[in-house]
């Protein structure tokens, strides 16, 4: 009997998929162990819990609470041991290597170098650090047989008023290993308007930036990153789904949405972090399903790996068993992830060509070979023999 390519991934198969991250925070991706460590070292005497695995469960249940300012509050215990050099070499070292342990091959990871100066650091110096980590990570990560090429994203807080200065810096490393710019933190009450001036600055000088917008607020703060600030993406972008009607199985598109879908803005979406602050209620119900169907530009990733207990191998998984996705459809999220990301367009090119696709047809193809497969035949003067 001649086996059927299944039709969905494995677990296992999901995890050597190549794939691509574009929203990823690094103080919200360090490993509970890391955390004691780091605590032990500086003193930091306020964690929760001093065991690795009660601290990892921690985190998630209070970043389970429905609220993104609740959520927000957990970044407190990270970025409070990540005040020395030493302390952001390692952890963006062990970022690269846990990302590339899980299959994900290109990452955009996401800081606030202003979030790193307690202990006397400066903001070159927070850079610099956080760079060397991630050159560190790669290799070690090559030397465990992995391959991944991180960039770094620089973020400034929405609250505060160094956004001028940090776009600043991430022209300044632009050849050093920062990709682009960001804005993050509470969307309520501070509009992307009023960082208006880092985003005409970073217009000027022809560089790349994304802005969280429509996570936890809704259209406005949408239509704010694009049409004033000209944002090239949306850090998340979930609340798009306001602009779509659904009645009586038709889909209508507003204004907006349109214009997200024609100009193919990419959209950051991050499931389980979502759930957990309130913006979706499931899996089955978050909108990365109809828009997928629509076609906007979705992209999948994990936003906080230690407060959402999760992975990119998770977060497919989870896909997976919501709206039935194939791994057509998870390359479908990968390409459209790398076709967004913020180096230059030869080097997407070359990733999506070179490591994506044959990495999900060697994927496909692995049906081909299972114990039992049967090979029919091939007649005389078949299209097999014509080369």
């Amino acid at each position: 009997m001649q086996n059927a390519m299944p039709s969905h991934p494995t677990r296992e198969q999901i995890r050597r998929a190549p794939k691509a991250l574009l929203h990823d925070h690094l103080d919200g991706g360090l490993r509970p162990g890391t955390i004691v460590d780091l605590a032990h070292a500086t003193g930091y005497t306020a964690l929760p819990e001093t065991e690795p695995d009660k601290l990892g469960a921690w985190f998630r249940a209070a970043a389970d609470s429905g609220s993104l300012e609740r959520y927000l509050e957990t970044f407190a215990h990270t970025c409070a041991v990540m005040q020395t050099r030493d302390a952001l070499v390692r952890v963006a070292a062990e970022c690269a290597e846990d990302l590339a342990a899980d299959g994900v091959v290109y990452a955009e990871v996401r800081y606030a170098p202003e979030q790193h100066l307690e202990a006397g650091l400066t903001l070159e110096e927070v850079v610099e650090a956080v760079t060397e980590g991630f050159r560190l990570g790669e290799r070690r990560a090559r030397e465990a047989g992995n391959r991944i090429r991180v960039g770094a994203l620089l973020t400034a807080m929405r609250h505060a008023a160094r956004s001028q200065e940090i776009a600043e810096l991430a022209n300044r490393y632009r050849d050093s290993g920062v990709v682009g710019f960001d804005i993050a933190g509470a969307e309520a009450g501070y509009p992307p308007t009023r960082h208006l001036d880092a985003f005409e600055y970073l217009k000027r000088e022809n560089n790349h930036f994304t802005i969280h917008a429509g996570e936890a607020f809704g259209l406005p703060s949408i239509w704010q990153a694009l049409q004033w600030c000209g944002a090239d993406r949306l850090g998340h972008g979930v609340r798009i789904i306001d602009d779509i009607e659904q009645k009586d199985g038709e889909v209508s598109l507003g204004r907006l949405a349109s214009y997200v879908r024609d100009k193919r803005v990419p959209l950051e979406m991050c499931p389980t972090s979502n759930l957990q602050t309130g913006a979706a209620s499931s899996y089955e119900e978050h909108p990365i399903g109809l828009l997928r169907r629509l076609h906007f530009r979705v992209t999948v990733n994990t936003d906080n790996r230690l407060m959402s207990g999760t992975s990119m191998s998770r977060e497919f998984e989870h896909l997976v068993d919501a709206f039935g996705y194939t791994l057509d459809d998870l390359q479908w999220f990968t390409v459209n992830a790398m076709k967004s990301a913020f180096i230059p367009f030869d080097e997407r090119l070359a990733m999506i060509n070179e490591v994506i696709k044959p990495g999900y047809a060697e994927l496909k193809a692995e049906w081909l070979f299972a114990p039992g497969t049967a090979v029919p035949p091939v007649a005389s003067g078949s299209a097999a023999d014509a080369g």
